[in-house]
């Protein structure tokens, strides 16, 4: 048995096509999404995504403005700026791409956003709505990986889900989801003793450490499990790879995301999606 790729790429450009459609019948209700990325340094990742969200954004017709500040931008001006976008009506999200100079506190910035505004999901409040079963701007990546799983008509309900790592962003997130979805949620991290039980019971395996294949073989991978793979590393020969040794687990796994063309071009689709509804959520359409 091989398992069926679920390629993010595919299903980014389809609903990314879909919400071409939508925002140009808001734009002819007058209505036009605003989305404003503030960018601080010259971070070449940060600065690689901050041009993947304009390109998607130029695609679905979602106005998109980019600040770009120095690395020496303070804390007190950066607050000052968001304090601006808040009051703001043309913009109707705000994200502060992360990761931010170390004189900057992260969350002291996150705060500052108003949650109608925070198309991230990384507001206290509106993870509170989404730990408690409400309707939110989702976290951009936990919540595209479930679309991708629902796009293959997978039922989450009463799987055993396995999280490899609980960052804020990524891990700790997409287990609240599964969990709205009736799955079984089990964290794993890097103070967990006998990994390999919990990666041999999972019926869905989501590795999220940042590490080069670090589930390598597919020993321990459960028969027929659905292995989504978010990590994004760089190897020597100068390629991208996953957490996940793709050919090996392919073997066992049913379903499988590659790197690249996986879950990254899902996370941009979805700040899409969650800047459209806010725009509509201003105006009283949602």
């Amino acid at each position: 048995m091989s398992a069926e790729v679920i390629y993010g790429n595919e299903l980014a450009q389809s609903l990314r096509d879909e919400m071409k459609k939508e925002v140009t019948e808001l734009r002819n209700k007058g209505i036009i999404p605003g989305l404003t990325v503030v960018l601080i340094g010259d971070d070449p990742a940060s600065k690689s995504y901050v041009k993947g969200k304009q390109k998607a954004s130029d695609y679905v017709g979602v106005d998109s403005e980019l600040i770009e500040l120095p690395d020496t931008t303070t804390q007190a001006q950066l607050l000052s700026l968001i304090n601006e976008l808040n009051e703001k009506e043309s913009v109707h999200g705000i994200l502060v791409q992360l990761p931010l100079p170390s004189h900057i506190e992260e969350q002291v910035v996150i705060e500052a956003i108003s949650p109608e505004k925070d198309v991230d999901g990384f507001h206290p409040i509106n993870i509170g709505r989404m730990m408690t079963g409400k309707d939110t701007f989702f976290p951009c990546t936990p919540y595209g990986i479930i679309q991708m799983m629902k796009s293959k008509n997978i039922s989450l309900e009463g799987k055993h889900a396995v999280i490899i790592g609980r960052s804020n962003i990524v891990g700790k997130p997409v287990g609240q989801l599964l969990l709205n979805e009736n799955a079984t949620v089990t964290y794993c991290h890097s103070r967990t003793k006998e990994m390999e039980k919990y990666i041999e019971s999972a019926d869905i395996l989501i590795v999220a450490v940042g590490k080069a294949n670090f589930i390598n073989g597919g020993d321990h991978i459960k028969e027929g499990a659905i292995v989504i793979d978010v990590g994004v590393n760089r190897i020597e020969d100068g390629s991208l790879t996953g957490d996940v040794d793709f050919d090996s687990a392919k073997e066992k796994a049913s379903y499988i995301t590659p790197v690249p063309k996986g879950v990254g071009p899902m996370t941009i689709t979805m700040l899409m999606h969650n800047t459209i509804k806010s725009a509509k959520k201003i105006n009283g359409l949602a």
